[in-house]
């Protein structure tokens, strides 16, 4: 059990903490409801969204004796279970007769977390919450909590909040006006290509190292870490070959073959149970086939990271895989990763995802213009699924080829990423 005096001695000293960092302006707001669940990768930019709420709360006059922010990874409150989550109410009382408003970074850390937060909630105490597990969004979680937090899904920063983040603005209509300007955006879309939008790395000038960092001891060390992981040599090769599986469905049978052609003893069971702790980890992404039946669904899906960066440290020759990785996150980010949310399409005809939402089928391509037959495959695809899924939109994403073809009565929107990943996700064309 935590003294009540630590507690106190680090809540005091979160005050300092918080109001230290210069926040990272996201396009996420937490307005509109006054309890809410961030879950996310590591890394992605949760503690930072609390810290910029606080910050906005200081700033329009409310004081510290109004707030606590305690972030779980602190190593003071190692061992703090459930039953203790009540002192935290004790010790802010003990400091200020006011009722306080709760941030709660990397709750996921306590066991049975969710009865605390919906015991505070229905005290009717603003409370926002982080998380970096997915079974954050389970269904046992999710009906302890019954409907008292909007929960929203936090991912790395999105290609509009890069360049403003890097000083360009991205509802400058002058963007690609000029040689020079196109030449700065595609420079800048480049770099973000390669290394992805975690926050921290945005503006850093060697973001290899960094990326580096944040997998070897944030992802793997974590995953290995929390799950008691003694091979983690397996664990290492399985999540490398997943970033050169990109764009195929592996099945669970075919990963542990992968594992097992590198000399490491491993069976199918352990594999399944690493996939399980990298996806709870929010470090690969599973989406799948819409034509398949529930098992195949579970067995063999499609595995995308959680940022391009990840994959660029992993493989090599992956411009194709970073196009497709990119467009996946972009839909991901957008309609979330329940699993009805986003599939891939793989029945007779391949269509790389299908949005169920707006009826939207987009095929992944890193150019049109070549001599193997590219234009009629794409094409080809988008027109052949229209009699087997309902497709008000079809859309083929290259790295910077443009066009609006109408052929066989469908019309095809050819969209360069880097416009793809700026427009919002508009409903079907009617």
């Amino acid at each position: 059990m935590i003294r009540p005096e630590a507690l106190l001695e680090v809540m005091l000293e979160n005050r300092e903490e918080v109001m230290h960092h210069n926040v990272i302006k996201r396009n996420i707001s937490l307005d509109g409801f006054d309890r809410q669940v961030l879950v996310g990768a590591r890394r992605a930019g949760k503690s930072y969204l609390l810290y910029g709420k606080i910050q906005e709360l200081i700033a329009a006059g409310h004081a510290w004796d109004e707030i606590i922010y305690l972030n779980f990874e602190d190593e003071r409150l190692a061992g703090m279970q459930l039953s203790d989550l009540n002192m935290i109410l004790e010790v802010h009382a003990s400091l200020s007769g006011k009722r306080p408003m709760l941030f709660l970074d990397e709750i996921q850390n306590i066991e049975g977390w969710e009865h605390f937060a919906r015991r505070i909630a229905d005290n009717k105490f603003t409370a926002y919450i982080t998380g970096s597990n997915a079974r954050m969004l389970s269904k046992d979680v999710g009906s302890v909590l019954g409907g008292r937090y909007i929960v929203r899904e936090v991912f790395p920063m999105q290609f509009n909040e890069y360049m403003a983040i890097n000083g360009v603005d991205p509802a400058d209509r002058l963007l690609t006006a000029t040689t020079a300007s196109r030449g700065k955006l595609m420079g800048l879309f480049e770099e973000y290509f390669q290394f992805g939008g975690f926050p921290e790395c945005a503006t850093l000038s060697v973001k290899r190292d960094y990326l580096m960092s944040l997998y070897q001891k944030t992802f793997l060390g974590d995953i290995a870490a929390r799950n008691k992981i003694e091979n983690v040599f397996a664990l290492r090769v399985l999540i490398r070959k997943l970033a050169e599986s990109i764009k195929q469905p592996l099945s669970f049978t075919r990963a542990t073959n992968i594992v097992a052609s590198t000399g490491t003893k491993i069976g199918k069971s352990t594999v399944i149970n690493y996939l399980s702790y990298a996806t709870d980890a929010y470090l690969i992404l599973p989406i799948t086939n819409i034509a398949d039946n529930l098992v195949d669904k579970v067995t063999n899906p499609k595995y995308y990271f959680i940022d391009n960066g990840i994959i660029s440290l992993l493989a090599l020759d992956i411009r194709t895989s970073l196009l497709e990785n990119m467009v996946a996150l972009k839909l991901l980010s957008t309609f979330g990763t329940k699993e009805e949310a986003v599939y891939f399409y793989n029945h007779g005809v391949e269509v790389d995802f299908y949005v169920p939402q707006t009826e939207t089928a987009i095929q992944v391509c890193y150019t049109m213009n070549d001599a193997e037959g590219t234009f009629e495959r794409e094409t080809g695809a988008l027109i052949k699924v229209q009699s087997r899924l309902s497709c008000r939109r079809n859309i083929v994403v290259t790295y910077s080829d443009e066009d609006i073809i109408e052929k066989d009565g469908v019309r095809i929107e050819i969209i360069p990423v880097w416009k793809f990943m700026l427009a919002p996700l508009l409903p079907p064309h009617p």
